[in-house]
């Protein structure tokens, strides 16, 4: 009887690192989903300033306020390349970079999900077991 409530002890303890874990990896994916929708931003922000000469944009300024700017060179963008560097390319150039970037976390967001998926399979079959352990543990305490 005591042997059973331990390993429900511990089951339960691995449950809940297991929920810890996909939390953090959860975070990890939110992340990298955020990341995403900003270089598809991004790929669609260079497709509508090639080609052109120049165009009015607004430029944030802080606090939510933002100003009217001309950007006279359109054939240029200085793109960021990790670890805080960053380089400046003609448009077509970006559009490969970022499309490797892009790439790059699109397969971090697969390994992500299959892992959380990994996760909450261990959780599932830890959960029916911690059930099936309760369930023995309330017959054993109803024949006493």
């Amino acid at each position: 009887m005591e042997n059973q409530q331990n390993e429900l002890e511990n089951i339960m303890n691995q449950i809940n690192l297991y929920k810890n874990q996909g939390e953090v990896i959860q975070q990890q994916i939110d992340t990298i989903q955020v990341s995403l929708n900003e270089i598809e931003i991004l790929e669609v922000t260079l497709e509508d300033v090639q080609g052109k000469n120049s165009l009015n944009t607004l430029v944030p300024v802080g606090a939510g306020s933002f100003m009217e700017a001309e950007i006279n060179n359109t054939d240029e963008i200085i793109v960021s390349v990790g670890a805080g560097v960053t380089i400046k390319k003609n448009i077509d150039d970006a559009k490969k970079t970022i499309a490797k970037q892009k790439n790059g976390l699109q397969q971090n967001l697969d390994k992500m999900l299959f892992n959380i998926e990994k996760v909450n399979q261990v959780i599932s079959q830890l959960s029916s077991k911690a059930e099936e352990l309760m369930t023995k543990t309330q017959m054993g305490n109803n024949l006493q």
